[in-house]
């Protein structure tokens, strides 16, 4: 596939990203802030929509880093990979936060007021769901999107390299608050950890923006030769 479409098809899975995991965390807001969503009247289609969100989101997830192998390996393919790699995880966790909360529901359609003792179940699934986001969006992304992506970019010269410090600047940041909150250094979700993310958000945000808009910048490494850079 020529380099440009490449890098469109890129910055649009990285736009959907942004379209599908904002607002499934706000469609899960009924399980994941009501103690007693799992034996109340609760709103299944709605937290059903976000998991199908989700889908979503774990194939667009892989699709950047799959879309990008071919050009990326030509700079580093053991890098390359590793971002693939990451993405991977990633998906893995959020994968499995995806069940937790459809387990909620699962037993919440069973349940009656009366099923008290199905409480202390659904916090302990709403728990194994955020734990996947702080392990997930909260750490492996910072070492996927972050560091790895960031210096490939930074490397290549296919954005432009101070957009991609970005990227160098908020992997660390991420990977750090991520190891505070598993450490109870700080607690998830605070002010803290809220800033650590920020310049990865703008990192993440810029280059799907970018690369839908503009595609790579001419760079070396397009023009490789794929076969000849891997013999």
């Amino acid at each position: 596939m020529d380099p440009q479409r490449i890098a469109r098809l890129t910055g649009l899975l990285f736009l959907i990203t942004f379209v599908t995991s904002i607002p499934a965390l706000l469609l899960y807001n009924p399980v994941l802030n009501d103690a007693k969503y799992i034996i109340g009247p609760g709103s299944d289609v709605r937290v059903s929509l976000g998991a199908v969100l989700e889908l979503f989101l774990i194939v667009a997830n892989i699709g950047t880093a799959v879309a990008l192998y071919p050009i990326l390996k030509r700079q580093n393919k053991g890098l390359a990979l590793g971002f693939v790699t990451a993405r991977i995880v990633e998906s893995a966790f959020i994968a499995v936060g995806i069940v937790s909360v459809l387990a909620v529901v699962t037993l919440r359609r069973s349940a009656t007021d009366a099923d008290a003792t199905l409480v202390p179940i659904g916090k302990a699934l709403v728990a194994i769901h955020d734990w996947t986001f702080v392990l997930g969006p909260g750490f492996v992304v910072g070492i996927g999107n972050g560091l790895i992506l960031g210096y490939l970019m930074y490397r290549s010269g296919l954005v432009p390299r101070r957009m991609a410090m970005l990227g160098l600047i908020g992997g660390p940041l991420i990977c750090v608050s991520g190891i505070a909150v598993v450490l109870n250094v700080i607690e998830k979700g605070s002010a803290g950890q809220f800033i650590a993310t920020i310049p990865e958000f703008f990192w993440e945000l810029s280059l799907g923006i970018y690369l839908m808009v503009k595609g790579f910048k001419p760079a070396p490494i397009i023009a490789m030769r794929t076969d000849s850079h891997d013999r």
